[in-house]
């Protein structure tokens, strides 16, 4: 999708479907920075890639081959009962971007030696296909070795015997060896963030019936909103009952938005912008939430749209990313403001707060992406430097209580900075590389030529 500063009325009709009923002018509300201080964009990019060296030797040095490090213990962690190198995998392409060649090389080399998905064990379709599935498309498009491709393949017709539902929308778990499936009682995010990757695997392929197993499944959880267009957040997957009525923008609806629009500028596919308009003009009507501190998103019911709960959190944050993909970029500076503040207070974001009360309700950090993520997609739309010195001040608290002697760590609680023994594997994958790529000026990734997934692995549009 082709971004411009000022549009006008009869070009904005011309290509409404990539952008919300409601979208914005580009003028943005101030950030809440108190002065303006120039950030070295070079010296950021390399503490950044610093860091993503410490954090890589600590794994390789107490969990190698394994999915993850506890970073405290110093010992290695599995998901499941074999390992599926979710953090060799994850972290690959964001060495690839760092132009860390001797760590991608060593990545490679044990993903193509010890990754084998005919393992009999039940994994979770979601974080599968973001990590691994979505990690291995992505390493194939930017590496080139065709061995990732097929890798990818195999999972991909391994993950896909989940959609074998009565309604085409994916069980919630899925036997990698046998394809027996779990889990019905499912919601938005692990139904309907399945079209990026299935899409990007049947264009290299030339197979239509990724793309449109993934299609189907999105079309019967779109078929299932409100008349006001809002989407529940509990869906039963085999009967297609709605078992929990609260929209919301948070975890287990969020990425169900984010691929609805992602999808149709990745695709061109008028299908999923004709969903994503409506969809976008009911969450930005009945969950937008202007407080006199500023904007924020609620929880309310599907069929009153009503706020029934004031609760915004780190991974709401990624919605001011999606505004700005879709132009919409007054809304996304006042939300990134919002999201900024709601860091600040703390130093360190809380997994979700009272955005009135200003209340913590759960103060783990996980070492999350989104808030950062926000600020790089508003710098590549503005080069504003505010967005600069936002991201470096994330940062700078991010290494001052999370970094470890071998690692990084997620935080117990925000208030008291106690860490948590454990290094998700999106660190490498989406923290690490939004934090470089915000301020990295080797234009070796042209934002407006990659669309995201979820886990920040990027695909080539066109």
């Amino acid at each position: 999708m082709t971004k411009t500063h000022i549009l006008s009325v009869s070009f904005i009709l011309m290509i409404a479907f990539t952008f919300s009923i409601k979208a914005q002018t580009r003028e943005t509300t101030p950030i809440l920075l108190e002065k303006s201080q120039a950030v070295d964009k070079k010296a950021m990019a390399n503490k950044v890639k610093a860091e993503f060296v410490h954090s890589w030797n600590g794994y390789k040095k107490y969990a190698w081959g394994y999915d993850a490090l506890l970073p405290l213990t110093l010992k290695p962690h599995n998901w499941y009962k074999k390992s599926l190198l979710m953090t060799p995998v994850d972290a690959f392409d964001t060495m690839i971007l760092m132009d860390l060649t001797d760590q991608a090389k060593e990545a490679k080399e044990l993903i193509f030696k010890n990754l084998d998905f005919n393992v009999d064990m039940d994994v979770q379709n979601f974080e599968v296909s973001i990590r691994i599935f979505g990690g291995l498309l992505s390493a194939y498009e930017l590496d080139g070795d065709r061995r990732f491709l097929s890798l990818a393949e195999d999972l991909g017709k391994r993950l896909m015997k989940a959609f074998n539902s009565p309604t085409g929308m994916p069980y919630r778990f899925v036997n990698l060896k046998t394809g027996a499936t779990s889990g019905p009682e499912s919601n938005p995010a692990e139904i309907g963030t399945y079209l990026v990757e299935y899409g990007t695997l049947s264009k290299h392929t030339g197979n239509p019936v990724y793309y449109q197993t993934a299609m189907k499944a999105m079309t019967a959880l779109y078929a299932l909103r409100s008349p006001l267009n809002l989407t529940a957040e509990g869906i039963n997957i085999e009967t297609g009952k709605v078992t929990n009525p609260i929209s919301h923008i948070s975890g287990g609806i969020d990425s169900y938005l984010e691929y609805m629009l992602k999808g149709s500028i990745l695709f061109n596919d008028k299908q999923l912008s004709d969903m994503w308009i409506p969809t976008a003009a009911a969450v930005n009507k009945y969950l937008a939430d202007q407080t006199p501190d500023g904007l924020w998103y609620g929880h309310a019911d599907m069929y009153t749209g009503k706020i029934s709960e004031t609760s915004y959190g780190a991974l709401d944050a990624f919605f001011s990313g999606t505004l700005a993909l879709n132009n919409d970029m007054k809304r996304s500076a006042d939300l990134q403001n919002s999201n900024y503040s709601m860091w600040m207070q703390n130093d360190i974001e809380p997994e979700s707060m009272n955005y009135v009360t200003k209340k913590v309700e759960n103060g783990s950090y996980a070492l999350r992406p989104e808030n950062i993520e926000g600020a790089y997609y508003l710098y590549q739309y503005t080069h504003d430097e505010r967005y600069l010195e936002m991201g470096k001040a994330m940062f700078d608290n991010l290494v001052k209580y999370c970094r470890t002697d071998e690692a990084y760590a997620a935080l117990k609680d925000v208030r008291t900075k106690e860490k948590r023994d454990y290094m998700e594997s999106f660190f490498f994958a989406e923290t690490l590389k939004y934090a470089f790529l915000l301020f990295d000026d080797s234009g070796k990734l042209n934002f407006h030529k990659v669309i995201f997934n979820t886990e920040a692995h990027p695909y080539k549009r066109g």
